[in-house]
């Protein structure tokens, strides 16, 4: 096995190939046997570890990994719904450290979707159904109370669609979830924060339960960068998220309660009617 992972390193190359978002590009790690960032036209958008689906590479994936492993007992099966899929880095978190879990990947780029299986395969025994669709239109289809997660991680030229931003959209997430279920989002943003205080507010407006996970310069408006919104109609762990979140190679401070209703300094939800896109990137960050 190991003279395997050996021969992959060396011989492996960057795949590309245009997809409906862009270029996509799968770059080999060097550093691990069998992993692969995933790039859409230079943008980072996953990392998969083909021998160890259990590491989380990019911070704000283990951040998401953190909302997974406190969502229930660990080991106990779930039921997950991911929109966006990449590279299906999470789904695969999942089956590896929830073995029998349910899941259902929404993405749209069907393109994607076929270089994804082919150059990086699902295990063959993960419960994992793959759906090429708009995430809110494939969301609309997963039964009334199915989900324990729903993970919302879509970009489309590295930002946001609109219509993925209202309270509208969350209604549809409340509806998937069971009354204990959670809801965890990667939203991108950067100074003033703008976006991202507005989408705190619209999910005050949903969800009774909130807290926010990203970098303390992030949250200080210094630069461009993610923050991880959970929420839920249940108590959340904040304790245990806070421990993780801080003990991360590059450390993130949880936001709940007061602290994070302050920090929307009075912005309001969003609807469908007022949606826009989260804000481009600046070049500098993929530099």
């Amino acid at each position: 096995m190991g003279r395997s992972r050996n021969t992959r390193r060396r011989s492996a190359v960057t795949v590309e190939e245009p997809v409906d978002g862009g270029l996509a590009q799968l770059v080999p790690d060097p550093d691990r046997g069998r992993a692969w960032t995933l790039l859409i036209d230079g943008a980072p958008q996953s990392h998969v570890d083909l021998d160890d689906p259990a590491y989380l590479s990019f911070d704000y994936q283990r951040r998401l990994g953190h909302v997974i492993d406190l969502a229930a007992p660990p080991g106990r099966p779930v039921h997950a719904v991911h929109l966006g899929g990449g590279a299906f880095t999470l789904a695969r978190y999942v089956a590896a450290t929830r073995p029998r879990s349910t899941q259902q990947v929404v993405e749209r780029d069907a393109s994607l979707v076929r270089l994804v299986r082919r150059e990086l395969p699902l295990d063959a025994n993960a419960r994992v159904r793959v759906r090429a669709a708009d995430a809110r239109e494939g969301l609309a289809k997963v039964p009334d109370g199915w989900a324990d997660l729903v993970i919302a991680d879509v970009f489309s030229g590295a930002r946001t669609p609109a219509h993925l931003t209202s309270t509208e959209f969350l209604d549809e997430v409340r509806r998937a979830l069971k009354p204990t279920g959670s809801y965890a989002a990667n939203l991108a943003d950067g100074p003033p924060l703008a976006h991202l205080r507005g989408q705190i507010a619209t999910a005050a407006a949903r969800f009774g339960e909130l807290a926010l996970i990203a970098d303390a310069a992030v949250l200080r408006g210094k630069r461009f960068g993610n923050a991880v919104l959970v929420a839920s109609d249940a108590p959340l762990p904040l304790a245990e998220l806070t421990r993780r979140a801080a003990s991360d190679p590059y450390p993130g401070r949880v936001e709940h309660g007061r602290a994070l209703t302050d920090f929307t300094g009075g912005a309001a939800p969003v609807t469908d009617e007022v949606a826009v896109a989260s804000p481009a990137p600046p070049p500098s960050v993929f530099r």
